[in-house]
């Protein structure tokens, strides 16, 4: 039997989650702030094309890079006064629940084989292939509807980033179709 607030008493157990989730909350805002601080430092190493244009390629960077810092020390010093984030209490989560790692491979495969085959057979279709098999390690079927959606997200980007920024993703296959050159 155990004292009251001692290691495995009701009380020192909520104690012990307190302390824990306290810590996670200053690890989260922490590694904001810091991804927040590489942003703002790696943005400096843009190279400025001489433009005549007053917003250069830094512009967005740094922006994002500020409002990283800024909701990470928002969220240190929340945390500092005391104000946690509610735990998840949500019907559909299984706290006793096993992380799924064969899942968790899948996906993680599927991220490499696009970063790998990106160069090889274009953004559409690596896109593609990473938007199928996300959908379908998840669940989604039948299997050729996320393969149809990810083809056709990846040719709509692909001429977004063409025509509306100018930029040039990688076409592999769809090398030479005027609306997908930027």
């Amino acid at each position: 039997m155990s004292k009251a607030g001692g290691p495995t008493s009701a009380a020192g157990r909520a104690a012990r989650e307190g302390r824990v989730r306290r810590i996670e909350e200053y690890a989260l805002g922490g590694l904001i702030a810091g991804l927040g601080i590489f942003t703002l430092v790696d943005t400096a190493t843009i190279v400025v094309p001489g433009s005549a244009n007053a917003m250069g390629p830094r512009t967005f960077p740094y922006f994002i890079g500020g409002l990283l810092v800024l909701a990470g020390m928002a969220v240190l010093v929340a945390t500092w006064r005391g104000k946690l984030g509610e735990a998840e209490e949500g019907e559909d989560v299984d706290a006793d629940a096993r992380t799924d790692w064969l899942t968790v491979v899948k996906l993680v495969a599927f991220f490499v084989a696009q970063a790998v085959l990106i160069d090889w057979i274009g953004w559409p279709l690596s896109i593609a292939i990473l938007f199928a098999g996300a959908a379908w390690t998840l669940g989604a079927r039948p299997w050729w509807k996320p393969v149809v959606i990810g083809l056709a997200m990846g040719l709509v980007l692909q001429a977004v980033f063409a025509a509306g920024l100018g930029l040039s993703l990688p076409a592999g296959p769809f090398e030479g179709v005027p609306f997908l050159h930027g």
